[in-house]
């Protein structure tokens, strides 16, 4: 499938998980020629069906659903308790005698598969994991073409063997959670501009660049270097129709001096934000908080105590190394500006 076809201007906005995505952004990013991306990760079957049905209203033309390609864990009480513990720095300096336990560790992958082929939403970028052939195959029979998120020359390999028609290849730059699924996270860490010509060399299906990308300029390199579109994140997460936490956007483009790093501490997954107390307390202990999705729901009550009172300190502030230079403007004025920006001098 022509993955390329879906879009005007070969750009793809990156699938932000955790509300930043509205529908407005999707269908402003898919109206100015984009692919706007609504990432399902963390929503309930009937959440994604909502919000599919109001970009539905917005827009009659292409966009993409997201997922984390991930099982439902059970872990043992040692472990969750161990995970506690290590957090307790933190939610004792909210003044808590404990840290609340969440009744549910993740959503169900199995069951948003099915409502992603039961809404046919023109692609699917999948994240954490690889699928299998036969679901491959299941989408492609729906009608929806399929995009891996790599970040290695073999994770790219991997998903054009099982017949994806394009990767999402992620510099270490990039903002959010890391995709990698071949061997340690620790090892995954070529920039963008190293990643982009050595996978664009190794797969004959389309090469969509991911990672430090801010600037029509910026995307007119990215081509350069054999990448046929590009996946742009953070440039979006401070439009008018983002809908982070204010004050989560204020620190954003508070200047040109927010310094980004990889944690684990967060989720139990390594994802690059910007650096706060919450990322210098748990630094010590990072390496040893339980994997995702387990540590993500346990910090889930301390981020949300974190937006109800504006504290940007505890609140997951995910963005890439270049988010210095993002800029507030509406999704289509970015869009205009971006495609402006790529014409030659």
């Amino acid at each position: 499938m022509d993955v390329l076809s879906l879009m005007e201007f070969p750009i793809v906005q990156g699938p932000m998980a955790g509300g930043s995505c509205t529908p407005a952004l999707v269908a402003g990013v898919s109206n100015a020629g984009g692919l706007g991306s609504l990432p399902g990760s963390l929503l309930s079957p009937a959440a994604i069906r909502d919000q599919v049905g109001q970009i539905r209203t917005m827009t009659d033309r292409p966009f993409q659903l997201n997922f984390f390609v991930q099982p439902t864990p059970a872990p043992s009480e040692q472990e969750v308790s161990a995970g506690v513990e290590l957090l307790r720095p933190i939610w004792q300096s909210l003044g808590w005698t404990d840290l609340p336990v969440p009744a549910q560790w993740c959503q169900d992958f199995s069951a948003q598969f099915e409502t992603l082929l039961e809404l046919r939403p023109a692609a699917a970028s999948f994240t954490f994991d690889i699928l299998s052939a036969s679901q491959v195959e299941r989408l492609h029979s729906a009608g929806i073409a399929v995009i891996g998120t790599i970040t290695t020359v073999d994770e790219a390999r991997a998903w054009e063997a099982i017949g994806a028609d394009a990767v999402v290849a992620s510099g270490v730059e990039a903002g959010g959670h890391r995709g990698t699924f071949l061997g340690p996270q620790e090892e995954a860490t070529l920039s963008a501009r190293q990643l982009w010509p050595l996978v664009a060399e190794a797969v004959r299906i389309p090469v969509i660049a991911a990672g430090g990308i801010m600037t029509g300029v910026d995307i007119r390199e990215a081509l350069s270097l054999g990448a046929k579109a590009v996946q742009m994140g953070t440039a979006f997460l401070v439009t008018d129709e983002s809908g982070i936490h204010p004050a989560y956007k204020q620190k954003l483009l508070s200047g040109h001096g927010l310094t980004t790093r990889l944690t684990r501490s967060f989720s139990g997954r390594y994802a690059r934000g910007v650096e706060n107390r919450f990322m210098e307390q748990m630094e010590s202990v990072e390496t040893q908080v339980p994997a995702y999705p387990v540590q993500n729901a346990l910090t889930a009550s301390i981020r949300a105590a974190a937006a109800k009172s504006g504290d940007t300190e505890l609140m997951s502030l995910w963005a890439g190394a270049e988010v210095g230079r993002a800029r507030a403007l509406s999704v289509a004025q970015l869009m205009q500006t971006l495609v402006a920006e790529m014409r030659p001098t």
